[in-house]
């Protein structure tokens, strides 16, 4: 919604414009402004959550490739990648969203959220891999080499989602509604491995 990196450092915040980057993050975009007019001069209260990647069982895209692949055993160019990422899982989300729907302080309200621990795309295919049971096989390949590879196989998108940095601060939830993530990342990411390995 407020784009597709962050710089080093630095975190998206609701305050930040909304910078959508594709048709799906212009029509969540025009969702959440039609949301708003809607309610506008009435009772009805409104909530909009921002989530970054949201992972759990069933998820499908490039995080289940990704999953996969490490699974497999097969080794990964992705080892010289020094990014973080936040991410949500689906279980966290869905405590959030409750926390929403009880907390009166959620009230037309925008909020961001995350499990509150970033980590790195070389980070994650080792917590993946220890879900796995597998050894982490990552490969050092130089950034520029990566980024000239997935040029010619046009999957330059593919690689910035793997090596951009994309950070939100979540300060907002956890000070107006008092909420944590309840579930620590090691464990969110052994229960999708557990799903993405089952026959």
């Amino acid at each position: 919604m407020h784009g597709e990196s962050t710089l080093p450092g630095k975190r998206y915040t609701e305050l930040d414009a909304p910078a959508p980057q594709d048709a799906y993050a212009i029509s969540k975009l025009a969702a959440e402004v039609a949301l708003r007019q809607a309610t506008a001069n009435s009772a009805t209260a409104w909530v909009i959550i921002r989530p970054p990647l949201v992972y759990g069982p069933g998820v499908k895209a490039n995080f289940a490739v990704l999953a996969r692949t490490v699974a497999r055993g097969w080794p990964l160019p992705l080892g010289a990648i020094r990014n973080q990422r936040s991410m949500v899982s689906v279980n966290n989300l869905a405590d959030f969203v409750v926390c929403c729907l009880t907390n009166p302080m959620a009230a037309n309200q925008l909020f961001l959220v995350s499990d509150g621990q970033d980590l790195s795309t070389p980070e994650l295919a080792r917590h993946l891999a220890h879900a796995a049971g597998r050894p982490p096989r990552l490969l050092a390949l130089p950034i520029p080499l990566l980024k000239l590879a997935a040029a010619v196989l046009g999957k330059s998108a593919t690689l910035a989602r793997l090596s951009d940095n994309l950070q939100l601060d979540i300060s907002k939830a956890q000070i107006l509604l008092g909420w944590r993530p309840p579930i620590a990342v090691k464990q969110s990411l052994s229960d999708t491995m557990a799903d993405i390995r089952k026959p």
